[in-house]
């Protein structure tokens, strides 16, 4: 970021995974839901099988931008999972299970950062390739709060995201600054014509001057 003033920003838009928070390991949970439904995979097959998930969701999470769309790609993921683990169960019986097993933490420095960004006077809205219950995900860690502005299934590279954030807060794209952990969120922001900042939080906003 070069030391970019704080003075020529007027919002700083922020990723969520990676960026804001992180990923509780799910795979003992989801060893204990397969073993209550008799079926006893080891961990390293449930850990194969969960990084199979993970893939499908990340080219697949724009689709859970609505409530029907949130059903379908939450259904489709919990069959990817099973499948990866030789699992014949019901995916629409196991994908509230599967999704109820994935917890996240609030990464290190997160919250004094996003204090610091509210204390400069910078608005603050967060841009993320989540399915729909990314507010959700905000408000269960505490963070909601702190955002005039939260875009789900942003898909980016794509600038789109970016832009819709910007546009709900007021904000010209050359005043503010995004913050990701992702080369999409860098690709996004040039796109955008936003400045730019790499994860992790604490780092770029100590740069700011």
């Amino acid at each position: 970021m070069g030391g970019l003033s704080a003075a020529k920003l007027d919002a700083v838009t922020i990723d969520a995974y990676g960026t804001l928070v992180t990923l509780v390991d799910p795979v003992p949970a989801l060893v204990d839901a397969l073993a209550e439904r008799g079926v006893r995979p080891d961990s390293d097959a449930v850990a194969a099988g969960f990084r199979a998930e993970v893939a499908h969701y990340s080219r697949h999470a724009w689709q859970g931008h609505d409530e029907p769309g949130l059903a379908q790609l939450q259904r489709d993921c919990a069959q990817v999972f099973l499948t990866a683990v030789g699992a014949d169960l019901d995916a629409d019986e196991f994908a509230p299970v599967y999704a109820g097993a994935m917890h996240f933490d609030v990464l290190p420095g997160v919250t004094e950062s996003l204090q610091r960004l509210r204390n400069l006077g910078l608005d603050l809205a967060v841009v993320a390739n989540w399915d729909l219950t990314l507010l959700r995900l905000l408000e269960e860690a505490g963070l909601a709060p702190c955002f005039r502005a939260v875009v789900h299934a942003a898909r980016k590279p794509e600038p789109d995201g970016l832009l819709a954030a910007l546009s709900q807060l007021g904000v010209a794209p050359s005043r503010a600054l995004h913050i990701g952990d992702d080369p999409a969120d860098e690709t996004a922001a040039r796109a955008a014509g936003t400045h730019f900042a790499p994860a992790p939080i604490a780092t770029a906003v100590a740069t700011l001057t």
